[in-house]
Parts: C-alpha cells; structure tokens; sequence
C-alpha cells in the first residue's frame, strides 16, 4: 500500500485532513498527535495517510520529518503551510510549489558535506505535477518557484529586500527548506506547498492574529486532491 506524510503547519488545516481519512486513529508521541488513516485515490486504491501539525521553525519542521520517516516509513512526504510572498507578480492566495528549496541563515557550503551534499533542495518532479494538475482543477493560480526558509519572522521591507537579494526567492516562510533537507537525507521523495499570505510586510504581533480558515480549508482540500492523484 502506498503511504504519505502529511505535515501541516496549521492544526485547522490538519483537523480538515483528518476528517477526510477512513478509519482514523490518533497516536500522540515526541510531542506530536498524528492521525492515521486511508483515503481512496482515483484509481481505487488505499493510500495510506499519517498527518500531524509539524510546529514553527527549522528545528520543529526537521524533527517532525525524521519522527514521521523513522515511525511511518512513508513512500513520500507533503508539507503544506503559508508564506510570505516576494515575487511581485504573485497575490495573496496564490500558492508557490517548492521547485527549489534554500536557507536564508545557513553556510551550506560545509552543511553539503553531508548526505544530501547539495546547497539547495527540491520538491520532487512527479509530486510537482500531481500538484500543478490539482491546482488548475481547483483554478488556483500557482508557480513553481523558489522558497527560502529561515528561524527568523520576516515582516518588514529591509529584511524583505536582503532576503529577496539573497535568494531571489518567491516566497520566504519558516520550514520548508529543513523538510526537503530530511526527506532528501532519506531519500524520500517530497513536495513543499506554500500559500501566499501577504506581501511578507506583516509583523507578527499583527500576523499572529490572522484569520486562517479560509486557507487551511482549501490547503487541506488541496493536501486530499493530491494524495488522492497518488
């Protein structure tokens, strides 16, 4: 049976996963509640679905991989989560799939020195283009693009200029470069999935209190849309 971690960066967006699963149960260990469960893709199978609130930050986002690679044994991982846009052409929930994934605070030139030994990473060819195809039949404006990642908030225009300098990135958000470094350290093939939220202007006292069911609906819809497509 094929299998899929799912990790969401919101507990509404999971909450709406896991009642998309069939026989679900609920295991809480290393901090974590994960569901487990089925869902029935469009060729009639069982896939097999785990999916858990990976928390913020790379650190969070790192372990959360490693306990779901190590526990699950999954065949590929799918993060979903939002992000603050850096590419002028993009709009707020628009979606940016993770082509390339890169740190915003990290020397990778010693940190490639170990397995993966690359400086940047990528979300894998044909999960991109089961998420491309649910995205146009959700008519969801998207691009694959570029992502930079990093354990510092950035909210205001200095620190948007230096990132988007830095790494002309797409879209600067929290984890998505640490999952795709984990699952490409186990050779497990993964999809990153940001959300645009805002123009990466917001500061967080202010972000903090954003209204977000609108997007862990369709997240989630669009998380079931693709393992379905599996």
């Amino acid at each position: 049976m094929t299998s899929v971690a799912i990790i969401g960066a919101l507990e509404e967006e999971v909450d709406h996963i896991a009642r998309s699963l069939e026989q679900v149960s609920i295991e809480e260990r290393a901090s974590l509640k994960v569901y487990r469960g089925s869902i029935t893709s469009n060729a009639g199978e069982d896939i097999s679905v785990a999916a858990t609130v990976g928390g913020m930050g790379l650190v969070n986002a790192a372990a959360t991989t490693q306990y779901l690679i190590d526990s699950i044994r999954p065949d590929q991982v799918i993060f979903s989560g939002i992000a603050g846009s850096l590419n002028k052409s993009l709009h707020i929930n628009d979606v940016v799939l993770g082509g390339t994934l890169r740190y915003l605070d990290s020397d990778m030139r010693m940190i490639a020195q170990w397995k993966p030994q690359t400086e940047e990473f990528h979300s894998d060819p044909r999960l991109l283009d089961l998420a491309q195809a649910a995205l146009d039949d959700m008519g969801i404006t998207h691009i694959v693009g570029t992502i930079a990642s990093g354990n510092k908030f950035v909210g205001d225009p200095e620190a948007v200029a230096q990132v988007a300098e830095q790494t002309h990135a797409d879209a600067v958000e929290m984890e998505g470069a640490a999952v795709a470094h984990v699952a490409a350290r186990n050779d497990v093939p993964a999809l990153v999935i940001r959300a645009l939220s805002d123009n990466a202007d917001t500061e967080y006292e202010t972000f903090k209190d954003f209204d977000v069911s609108e997007y862990a609906d369709t997240a989630a819809k669009l998380t079931v849309n693709i393992v379905r497509r599996l």
